[in-house]
Order: structure tokens, then sequence, then C-alpha cells
């Protein structure tokens, strides 16, 4: 069979593979997407849809490992990690506890920061200048806390990001419940992010994905990847359960995924699956105005004119494809505490997804040495949303030998040696 050709095919129909397509239409390639399901409906659907330079802090801080640990027998968790043999998930620890240090984090927060301000500038510009109805707002987040002692140590790793261009302002709990009236008088404290911003995920990704077939792209929805065809140090074309696909380049922004497809070309992406999970709500009368991170608990909290959401968690259960009831109501649980009104009336929907964590909390940006035509654009972890923007550009650019807007060495999948 004859593949059908295109100048790039991008793998994987998320926010991140969507965004390239969309900036490679822009740039004049002849572009196709392939998607196992449906274009933005996995990772890129459920979660709380903040753009978060404020997340320039990696996980990888001190004492995060030895907390995941402490916990592992509690389901309900904020962190968890599922006791199984895995070898894959026990060198990912391994090297993610390496990394569990002050010196460390702030070496990451140097590379993230400057990286998340390009990332929030450009998805602000590719939302107006395509026109993208997505419910974008730009009214900064909240972190806050109800535990003084907790507040207290928090203020160094809190307060780490201004010295690398983010903006953070500290709150007490009465300038908290000021800024936003729907927290409770639990509150003890905060600190306000004033450059982030918001939008409604799934409807992002259904705007991208129009904007690409607008523009004359293809997305290949329910095809499944079975095999690649490969010679002299490139890849041929790609095979799939609808046929086989060839582009003079290939785009690889497969996330929690990436692993799995990768064997097939002989390459070990060192991503493990972090299970994330929200419920979806119509909105409540006394809804946050501004989206929350609720710190103890580790849940997100956002709200838009279309309805309300309650999320995050984060889990590893390798592929697990259940809906945990223990950690849904871990989400309802931690709510309650924090705001007066902390459901909407009707529960619209209950989800999960698997975000693609790499152990240093950098995404992976650039060409692979084995394959001269495989760009890869995975591992953005929990940052999916706030980077696909700035990775369609950085990857449009290295398609089209331009001199990206910032130094991706720091990204590239040499340091797996990949």
């Amino acid at each position: 069979m004859t593949p059908r050709r295109y100048d790039v095919l991008v793998l994987g129909g998320g926010a991140v593979g969507l965004a390239c397509a969309l900036y490679l239409l822009r740039a004049g390639r002849s572009v196709c997407v392939i998607e196992r399901a449906t274009a933005g409906g996995a990772t890129s659907h459920g979660n709380c849809g903040t753009i978060t330079p404020s997340h320039a802090v990696p996980l990888a801080a001190p004492g995060v490992l030895a907390q995941g640990l402490r916990w592992m027998l509690k389901k309900d968790a904020p962190l968890r990690i599922a006791p199984r043999p895995d070898f894959a998930l026990f060198e990912w620890l391994l090297q993610f506890a390496r990394r569990c240090s002050a010196a460390e984090c702030r070496r990451v927060t140097a590379i993230k920061a400057p990286l998340l301000l390009h990332a929030r500038t450009e998805l602000e510009a590719l939302v107006r200048n395509e026109k993208l109805d997505c419910e974008f707002q730009a009214q900064g987040t909240m972190n806050v806390y109800r535990d003084a002692r907790v507040f207290e140590h928090s203020r160094e790793m809190a307060l780490l990001p201004v010295e690398f261009g983010l903006p953070v302002e500290t709150l007490d709990g009465a300038a908290c419940r000021a800024r936003e009236p729907a927290l409770n008088d639990s509150i003890v404290g905060g600190y306000f992010h004033s450059r982030d911003a918001q939008l409604r995920p799934e409807r992002y990704c259904a705007e991208l994905a129009r904007a690409v077939v607008a523009r004359g792209g293809e997305i290949r929805e329910a095809t499944t990847i079975t095999g690649f065809r490969t010679a002299a140090a490139r890849i041929e074309s790609v095979v799939t359960d609808q046929g086989e696909f060839a582009g003079r380049d290939i785009v690889f922004a497969l996330g929690a995924w990436s692993p799995q497809v990768a064997r097939q070309l002989d390459l070990r992406i060192p991503i493990q699956p972090g299970k994330g999970y929200s419920i979806t709500y119509t909105r409540p009368a006394r809804f946050p105005r501004i989206p929350l991170s609720l710190k103890e608990r580790a849940v997100c909290v956002t709200a838009w004119d279309s309805g309300y959401r309650l999320g995050s968690t984060m889990e590893f259960s390798g592929y697990d494809a259940t809906l945990n009831r223990t950690r849904l109501d871990a989400l309802k649980r931690g709510a309650a505490e924090y705001l007066i009104e902390p459901e909407g009336p009707q529960v619209v929907e209950e989800w999960y997804g698997w975000r693609p964590m790499t152990w240093d909390d950098l995404p992976i940006l650039g060409r692979a040495a084995s394959l001269e035509n495989l760009v890869l654009a995975t591992g953005h972890g929990m940052l999916g949303i706030t980077l696909s923007a700035i990775t369609g550009r950085l990857v449009c650019d290295l398609i089209g030998d331009t001199s990206p807007v910032l130094d991706l060495a720091p990204f590239h999948p040499s340091r797996f040696r990949l």
C-alpha cells in the first residue's frame, strides 16, 4: 500500500499535538494529525485549565518523595505511589529522588521560568489571533492554606519564582478572603500569582482542532499506530490500522503514551503516567472567581461561565484505567475544608487522565539522535495546556531550521540518551 504523504505527521491529537499542527500549517506545511481516540479527548480534556507560569518550581522539591512514601498505603493521599512490582517506575523514582534537593530545585526553576513566561505570552497571543473561543481569562491564580505551620514552611519554595521574574504576592487569611470571597474562615494565608490565567481545556482543544481543519490540516481520529517503517536513520512511514502515512518530518506528541509507542522505534522514553482526577459540575452560587489551589489537600478549583471543576491529585499506578471513587471523594472532602460552597448543584462528568511525567519535570523537546526526521514534543507533565502554544512554536522553528525564541538545550532528548 502506498502511504499517504504530507510534509509533517503529528502523532498525538492532544493540546500539544494540535498546537504543533496549527503552527506548522501557519508556516505553510501540509500536516496530518494521527490520534488514537478523539482529538483533545484524553489528558487535555478534564484538567482544571489553569495557565501557570507560577509552576516553575519542579515537583521534585525537598521532602516530596519522602512524603509520597509515607502516603504509599493511604489511598486518598494527594500524592500516591501504588505499591507494585514495576522496574521502570522504580528507576524513575530513583532518578526523581536524586533531584529532591534545594540546589536542584533552584536549577530547574531557573530553566522552567523563562519557558513558562514565553508560554504564557504565546498562548494568549494564539487565543487572540486565532479567535479561539475557550473562555480564556487572565486574572491570576491563588494558592491557599489552612495550616499556619505548613504556610510558614512553604515560604521559601513559594517565593523562589520571584528570583526568576515571576511575581508572587503573599497574603494573610483576611486578604485571601477579601481577594476571593468564596473561601471560608479557615484560611490562614496564601500566595497570589498575577501572571497566571485560565481557560476551559476541552473547549481550547476543540477550537485548536477547528483551526487546524480550517487551515487545511487533516485529523485522523480513531487511528491506532501499529508500527513504523524505517531506513537510513529515518522514519519512512507510520503504520496504522487505517493504512500507512508518510511525512518528511514526524512530530512525536503522544504524551503519557510516549513510552509504549516509542519502544517500536527502540527508544526508551523515561515518562511515567501520573494519574489525575476531576469532577465537573454546573456552577454553584458562591463559586471562586479566581482559580484556586487548596494546598494541603492538593485540590485545584476552577470556575468558568459554562461550569465548575474540582481536580488534581497525583497517582503513580501505571496505566490503571479505572475511575477511583476514593480519589474522587477526596477531591470533594478537600474542597469542603476551604470553600463556603464546595460543590455545584449537578455533576456533569467524573474523569481521570494520565499526565506524562519526566523525572526532572522538564519537557522533552528536540530531534531524536537516532532518527533524523523525528522531533520529540512530549513529557509536559502537569503543564501540557500551559506549554502547548510555545511547544507548537518551538517545534515549528525546529522543523523550519529557524532560531528558536529560547535555548532548547535543557529540554533536548539527549539528556536521556534518546
